[in-house]
């Protein structure tokens, strides 16, 4: 199978069952833009891997999980309203982020201020990710009409919640340290 296709010269893209759209439509920006959050995701496990520390092998796998999930909201948004969806999102999915966000957000010290994304580096990582995500969400709000999903804005929304926990928890195992907000410059 060849990489690319010529078809996308011109500026457009299909999106899931073959509508013509231009790049520049704001369903391509919201799963272009999961697929980013995807990314970055990717390079903060690279990163853990890399790591020895209690607790390792739960948060590769629960963010090889999101990973994989966050690949399905990037095909419901890729999908035209009118079409069926191969990959169906699912309460479950937010579920299991609150079940780690509960879990994980019981080890960790109540912040007191604010905190700007540092760290180690996986980390620094998910809080870009976090970000990223956000963009998406507020992408995906402005297409709620057109979405195959009412579980795609919750999912993006809890996403981003999961992945500032799981930034702080990351910091928390592997000693990296929390900047806060300098409130005397």
């Amino acid at each position: 199978m060849r990489i690319y296709t010529r078809s996308g010269d011109k500026g457009e893209t299909s999106l899931i069952y073959g509508k013509r759209v231009k790049k520049s439509d704001l369903r391509v920006e919201a799963y272009g833009t999961c697929d980013e959050a995807n990314s970055m995701i990717g390079v903060a496990r690279s990163h853990l891997t890399q790591e020895n520390f209690d607790g390792k092998d739960q948060v590769v796998e629960a963010l090889h999980q999101v990973q994989t999930i966050l690949f399905h909201v990037g095909a419901e948004l890729a999908t035209p309203k009118d079409q069926e969806v191969a990959w169906k999102l699912k309460k479950e999915h937010i579920e299991k982020l609150e079940h780690y966000i509960d879990e994980w957000d019981q080890h960790l010290e109540t912040l007191k201020n604010f905190i700007l994304p540092s760290g180690h580096p996986s980390a620094a990582a998910l809080h870009s990710a976090r970000t990223i995500t956000r963009r998406a969400e507020r992408t995906a709000v402005a297409l709620e009409d057109e979405l195959t999903s009412d579980l795609v804005v919750s999912y993006l929304n809890r996403l981003s919640d999961f992945l500032f926990v799981a930034a702080r928890y990351v910091n928390q195992l592997l000693g990296g340290e929390e900047l806060p907000l300098k409130t005397d410059v």
